[in-house]
């Protein structure tokens, strides 16, 4: 059995995965939008990842007999001035989901919870990845964006992404 501020720290962050994915959506809407499919594909793919990440922590608890609890998902409310401006978004909203599962890891840490820390293992190596992504998407569109042909070549890169579905062993 889990402790009881880990496991409802853990059921908060499926909610919080979940507004994640809202949240990329979102992002993928505004590219849209703009005619900028491939950028609107890099995100649809980051919130089937997001979904994919609250499936994996929604599993774990049921894993450990611990009641789910879904609570209701956030809508996204940002207005953006411009593109840099969701991918700095974007960069932020990384920068907050490290600290949540930094502090679920911290909870689990404090009352000796091996099991939780190991399954969080996947997570915070997944977040580092997470950040260096949404770094090197600012950084692609602080080098092209601001050229329409550079802008154009970095939206066909954005096109190729594809999915993959995380490799995360749950017992």
């Amino acid at each position: 059995m889990l402790d009881k501020k880990v496991s409802k720290l853990l059921n908060e962050q499926i909610n919080n995965e979940f507004y994640s994915a809202y949240l990329y959506l979102d992002f993928a809407n505004y590219f849209e939008a703009k005619g900028l499919d491939g950028f609107a594909n890099w995100y649809k793919i980051q919130a089937q990842e997001e979904r994919d990440h609250a499936m994996l922590f929604y599993q774990f608890l049921q894993n450990n007999s611990e009641k789910v609890t879904l609570e209701a998902i956030g809508k996204p409310d940002k207005v953006f001035a411009c593109d840099m401006d969701v991918l700095k978004a974007g960069l932020g909203h990384e920068q907050l989901v490290t600290s949540m599962i930094n502090n679920i890891y911290a909870a689990a840490y404090e009352v000796k919870d091996f099991r939780t820390m190991q399954f969080l293992d996947w997570f915070i190596k997944e977040q580092g990845e997470e950040e260096t992504n949404a770094n090197d998407l600012i950084t692609k569109m602080e080098l092209f964006g601001s050229d329409p042909k550079g802008l154009y070549m970095l939206n066909q890169e954005l096109a190729g992404r594809v999915y993959a579905a995380p490799s995360l062993v749950l017992d």
